[in-house]
């Protein structure tokens, strides 16, 4: 499976997933256009960045920030083949009858509104070229409600909703959109947060990677709003 000289988004880069998904297309020759909140971030995941590589920092809660960032991507880089909105958070603990607005807007900022920012801003890019491949990260956890995830369910059933009308605006321009469904990854952050748990069971960012790059490839050109879950063993 071959990405030579094809253009990659990926949102949230610089994280354990984003690597991950990073390097999955480095190593299928894609220019890969790595995007996320800081330039501090994005140099410490990429000490010796690649020169066919371009490192944006911006904010994908703001549509401007976002904007300035893609017209960046097609400046340097050229038309963008593939989009992997990979951005994304998690907080939970709070009741939804108890749920603050910074817990809301934090949640739904980056893991709703992120998506609505990198679409407005790439769509019209892909509709232009007359094709083209995006693949947003819904969550397992979005299938279904859950104790003290209220605020987090929602976003994530979010994704998936934006993800199945994002396809059936788009396939017939030859736009794919899908999505995956990670459970527990195998991050560090959760590692630390989680550290008596059986992390063999849990889904590891290099096996994701390869779901999204399948869904990414010509393979997946049959597939409209697909949200498949990515379980690991857990």
């Amino acid at each position: 499976m071959s990405f030579e000289n094809q253009v990659v988004v990926v949102t949230g880069g610089a994280g354990a997933l984003g690597q991950a998904v990073v390097a999955w297309f480095t190593a299928r020759g894609a220019r890969v256009a790595v995007l996320d909140y800081s330039d501090e971030l994005l140099s410490a995941a990429y000490p010796s960045p690649s020169k066919e590589h371009i490192y944006i920092a911006c904010d994908l809660t703001d549509r401007d920030s976002t904007a300035k960032a893609v017209n960046q991507v097609v400046a340097e880089l050229g038309g963008i083949a593939v989009l992997a909105n990979i951005a994304g958070g998690f907080m939970m603990g709070e009741t939804v009858h108890g749920t603050s607005d910074k817990t809301w807007d934090f949640l739904f900022d980056l893991n709703t509104r992120s998506v609505l920012n990198t679409a407005a801003a790439v769509i019209p890019v892909m509709l232009e070229a007359g094709s083209g491949k995006v693949i947003n990260v819904a969550a397992r956890a979005g299938i279904a409600g859950a104790a003290a995830m209220g605020a987090y369910t929602a976003s994530k059933a979010s994704v998936m909703r934006l993800t199945e009308s994002m396809a059936l605006e788009l396939r017939e321009q030859k736009i794919n959109v899908n999505a995956v469904m990670p459970s527990l990854i195998d991050t560090p952050r959760n590692r630390d947060d989680m550290p008596d748990a059986d992390y063999s069971k849990w889904v590891k960012p290099d096996d994701i990677a390869e779901v999204i790059g399948y869904l990414a490839s010509p393979a997946a050109r049959a597939i409209h709003g697909a949200c498949v879950p990515v379980d690991g063993l857990s």
